[in-house]
C-alpha cells in the first residue's frame, strides 16, 4: 500500500501490523469536510502485486471510533480469505468543539449520524457524509490497491442507519449494503429525533432525506438486496430500531432484502461476532457479479 503523497493530502501512519497475511493499519489525516484531523483504519488483506481488490466501509454506532470495529468483531480472517478490504473510521469529528457536544452519549462526539449538519455550530464540522462517500473514498481509492467499481457499505446500529441511507442515496457508488441491528427510522424514534433537530434543525421535512423508510416511500431503492441482522434480545429493539418498520415498508414497495432475527442476541459486539462471516461473505457475493 502507498501513503506517501498521492494526493495533496498529507496522511499519518499510526501503525501498521501483520494480520492474517495482511496488514492492519491506522491512519490519520486532516479532513476538510470535518475542519479536522480524522482518522481511519484500512484492512488489506494478502493480494498480488497490482491487484485492484473489492472494499468494504464500515459505519460504527453510538460512541464509536475507528478502532472499535477493528479490535472486536474479528473480522480480518474472513476478509483476508475473501480478499476485502476493509476500511473503518471514526464516527464523529473530534477536534472541533461545540457546547453540549459531550453531554450525552447518544449526540455530538462520537454521534454523527453520517449526514451533513445544516445548522450552526454543527454545519462547520459536521459533514460525515461528504467525509464517507466523497473524501474518504477518494482517499482510500488513491491510496490503496482497492477497485472503485466493486465498493459496498455496512454498519452497526447509527452505522447500520448510515450504511442503508447513504447506499439509497448514493446507489451508484455502493454495488452491496448490509446492516446489522441499524436505525430503520431515525426521524421517528428517540435517537434520531435528538440528533436531526440539532444538525438538520426543526423542519421534520428535511429529515425525510436521511431516514431509510422515508427514503424508500420517497422512491430510492438500493442497488442489490441488503443483508440485516436483528437480535431479539437488543435493549433498544422496541424504543430505537424498530425494524417492522422496514419489514413492512419493503414488502409494501417491493424492496427485496434478507432480514434475520436471531433469538436471544443483544446490541453488543458478540452479536458481530457472530454475523460477520455471513456479512462480509453477502458483500464478497455481490461484489463478485458484473456490474
Amino acid at each position: 500500500m502507498n501513503t506517501s503523497a498521492a494526493s495533496a493530502d498529507v496522511v499519518t501512519t499510526r501503525s501498521e501490523q501483520r494480520c492474517f497475511g495482511g496488514v492492519q493499519g491506522f491512519y490519520e489525516h486532516h479532513s476538510a469536510a470535518c475542519a479536522g484531523p480524522m482518522r481511519f483504519a484500512v484492512y488489506v488483506p494478502p493480494h498480488k502485486e497490482g491487484a485492484k481488490l473489492p472494499v468494504l466501509y464500515f459505519l460504527a454506532g453510538l460512541t464509536c471510533t475507528d478502532e472499535t470495529f477493528v479490535v472486536k468483531a474479528g473480522a480480518q480472517r474472513v476478509a483476508s480469505e475473501l480478499g476485502l478490504v476493509v476500511v473503518t473510521l471514526d464516527t464523529s469529528p473530534r477536534s472541533a468543539r461545540h457546547p453540549g457536544d459531550d453531554a450525552s452519549w447518544d449526540f455530538g462526539v462520537g454521534a454523527g449520524f453520517y449526514l451533513d449538519a445544516t445548522q450552526a455550530p454543527w454545519s462547520a464540522n459536521y459533514k460525515m457524509e461528504t467525509y464517507v462517500v466523497d473524501e474518504l473514498r477518494t482517499l482510500i481509492e488513491a491510496r490503496f490497491p482497492v477497485d472503485s467499481d466493486r465498493c459496498g457499505i455496512f454498519g452497526h446500529s447509527m452505522g447500520g442507519h448510515g450504511a442503508l441511507t447513504l447506499a439509497l442515496r448514493h446507489p451508484a457508488l455502493y454495488r452491496s449494503v448490509s446492516a446489522i441491528a441499524p436505525i430503520v427510522a431515525p426521524a421517528s424514534v428517540p435517537w434520531g429525533k435528538k440528533a436531526f433537530a440539532h444538525y438538520l434543525g426543526d423542519d421534520v421535512a428535511s429529515w425525510r432525506a436521511h431516514d431509510t423508510c422515508q427514503l424508500l416511500k420517497d422512491g430510492k431503492r438500493f442497488a442489490s438486496p441488503p443483508l440485516i441482522d436483528q437480535g431479539t434480545a437488543d435493549k433498544f429493539l422496541d424504543e430505537q430500531l424498530q425494524p417492522e418498520r422496514l419489514t413492512a415498508l419493503a414488502e409494501e414497495v417491493g424492496q427485496p432484502f434478507n432480514f434475520r432475527r436471531h433469538e436471544g442476541y443483544d446490541h453488543s459486539y458478540f452479536f458481530i461476532q457472530t454475523v460477520i462471516a455471513d456479512h462480509l461473505r453477502h458483500h464478497a457475493q455481490m461484489l463478485s457479479k458484473p456490474a
